[in-house]
């Protein structure tokens, strides 16, 4: 036991041994058997908090235990300033790791909670939790950054100082992505949308699945994504169809010239009555709009008192069959494209005197 090495006995080393060896063994222990009931009570579903504590506790990462057990065990022991100084340095980049790990899962995790509670019933508030999760990420790591360069000797004032003027040229540089960011921001402080809506931008459509930093996913109606930028997103005319509390609906009849004057006088009440038979239905006028190029031609408007499309659908549907049902009772005939071509034989040559 009297054996030297590195200036520390044999019995030292031995002690040193030990003690790594109790404090990684005691850390694995200590995990599983926080982790067992965690892991039943999240799976029974009763308790979010047992759920959000056992994934922070599976972030425990095997290495940071192995690094704190050699440092622990180097306390035993008397060595050069330099390696002191390493194992140390080792030490402090795995706490600082593990925390962020830590930290940054507990953050996720009740964010993910809080995401499924409001899905349903505030998908405005979903909207905004992605990015507000990643804000407190961001903020999270680069403040374990800046306590790390501080430890190890950096003057953390002159750096921010130096990073300040140097994101000044980052920024010109990435300007484009930046521009997607802040619209991301302003799409969730603003919520022109949110996820669930119905939109259209110009000529696309569909349902926001997804409102990222960068970009933004719709489900179309044919089944594909399509994937905005934020800043194109916003420079856009954006029609949103989730928030329409009625719809107005527009249509026209057209009918023969050969109707009488008599039933064309009677077609806008006709309507009227048809258009006013339907449930969920706001009558506003109907009209003889226009002689066209073959019909006479009615303008008909109403409106929906509900935004549902298929709802829409069905009473145009009905309207469209009573207006038929009608008119074939009352024998006005809808027009269709016809053209009358009227012929006239050339006239006779006059006799010429002699």
């Amino acid at each position: 036991m009297n054996y030297v090495i590195l200036n520390n006995p044999l019995r030292d080393w031995a002690l040193a041994l030990a003690c790594a060896a109790a404090v990684y063994c005691a850390a694995r222990i200590a995990k599983a058997l926080l982790l067992k009931p965690l892991r039943r009570a999240a799976q029974d579903g009763n308790s979010t908090w047992h759920d959000i504590v056992f994934k922070v506790l599976e972030e425990i990462h095997p290495a940071f235990m192995l690094v704190a057990a050699v440092y622990a065990g180097t306390l035993f022991l008397e060595l050069p300033a330099t390696v002191s100084r390493v194992i140390e340095a080792l030490f402090l980049i795995g706490l600082l790791w593990q925390i962020g790990r830590l930290a940054s899962r507990a953050i996720r995790s009740w964010f993910e909670h809080y995401r499924r509670q409001q899905l349903a019933k505030n998908a405005e508030a979903v909207t905004m939790l992605s990015s507000i999760s990643f804000l407190l990420r961001l903020l999270l790591w680069t403040f374990l950054l800046l306590v790390a360069l501080d430890n190890f000797g950096v003057n953390v004032t002159t750096l921010i100082a130096g990073l300040g003027v140097g994101g000044v040229a980052v920024a010109l540089a990435v300007q484009n992505i930046l521009g997607d960011i802040f619209a991301s921001f302003s799409i969730v402080l603003d919520k022109p949308f949110v996820i669930g809506d119905f939109i259209i931008v110009d000529a696309l459509m569909g349902t926001v699945e997804h409102v990222g930093l960068k970009t933004t996913r719709i489900r179309s109606l044919s089944g594909e994504q399509l994937i905005f930028a934020n800043d194109d997103l916003l420079r856009s005319r954006i029609r949103n169809y989730k928030r329409m509390f009625e719809r107005r609906v527009v249509f026209a009849v057209g009918v023969l010239y050969q109707t009488p004057q008599a039933k064309l006088e009677m077609i806008p009440g006709l309507i009227k009555t048809v258009v006013e038979e339907q449930p969920k239905v706001r009558f506003e006028r109907a009209h003889f709009k226009e002689f066209g190029a073959f019909s006479l031609n009615f303008e008909v408007v109403y409106w929906v008192l509900d935004p549902d499309f298929n709802i829409y659908m069905d009473i145009q549907q009905a309207i469209n069959l009573g207006i038929f049902k009608r008119f074939a009772q009352e024998g006005i005939e809808f027009a269709y494209p016809t053209q009358t071509l009227y012929l006239q034989a050339p006239a006779a040559p006059q006799p010429t005197s002699a």
